[in-house]
């Protein structure tokens, strides 16, 4: 794979970032219409009984109702072949229910790392690893 290849697929993955950090779920929304197959395989976490772009939308409109000030900080990026890598610290203020749990105000600070497959310029595979259980202490979910 190109090494213009690999460039162009970390910068449609910024574009995303950047809409994420914009914190408009509308906008989000017709990001991923435009830049994510719409039966993407997403291997993370997501709502059960959802595939695809849904699932992806809804990860973000849980995630912007309950930390409305959530922002990705991308610490490390690779792109090698058909994938980007990126390493992510995430943080925002619970302001919104999470998790059955109802809003605390308290700040939190977790990391994640997401890989992204594309093909013809779309992310057609996620998989991610995200710090949930640093996200659930900090919330007072659990004991540290």
């Amino acid at each position: 794979m190109s090494t213009a290849r690999a460039t162009r697929n970390k910068a449609t993955f910024g574009r995303l970032h950047d809409a994420v950090n914009a914190g408009d779920l509308e906008t989000i929304s017709k990001l991923i219409d435009e830049i994510v197959a719409p039966d993407v395989l997403f291997h993370a976490p997501v709502p059960m009984g959802m595939t695809g772009v849904q699932a992806l939308k809804q990860v973000w409109e849980v995630l912007l109702r309950a930390f409305p000030d959530l922002h990705v900080a991308i610490e490390d990026t690779i792109a090698e072949g058909d994938k980007v890598v990126f390493r992510n610290t995430v943080t925002g203020t619970h302001r919104g229910e999470y998790r059955g749990l109802p809003p605390t105000g308290k700040a939190v600070t977790y990391s994640e790392i997401f890989i992204m497959r594309f093909a013809d310029d779309r992310i057609v595979e996620i998989w991610g690893v995200v710090d949930v259980l640093s996200q659930l202490r900090q919330l007072g979910a659990l004991a540290p």
